[in-house]
């Protein structure tokens, strides 16, 4: 889940309007607005610490980084079990497989 969608599912489950969020973390109604649109993207780790602090969930699930959070995908967090169990090596060639395969493909 992205921060945007997680942001909105919070306040709803909190039932808190734009402005509550906003005052609870010294930003703009706009800027919350922004971050949970998708129009900001790229929110500091202090705007995200107070996000994370307010909503009482850690950093990892706001960011929907969390294998262990409740809306993961199992097949996801099937594979983050399985290559905890690699060997360090192994662990750094899928690494580089999975940067490469991140390169956009010549059309």
């Amino acid at each position: 889940m992205s921060l945007a969608a997680k942001l909105k599912e919070l306040r709803g489950k909190n039932r808190q309007s734009l402005q509550d969020v906003a005052d609870a973390i010294g930003a703009s109604k706009t800027h919350v607005y922004d971050l949970e649109t998708g129009r900001s993207t790229n929110p500091s780790i202090e705007l995200l610490t107070k996000l994370a602090t307010h909503f009482r969930v850690s950093i990892a699930d706001l960011v929907g980084e969390n294998p262990k959070g409740e809306n993961e995908d199992p097949a996801l967090v099937a594979m983050y079990r399985d290559l905890k169990t690699l060997t360090p090596q192994d662990r750094e060639t899928i690494q580089m497989l999975m940067d490469r395969l991140k390169v956009p493909k010549e059309k």
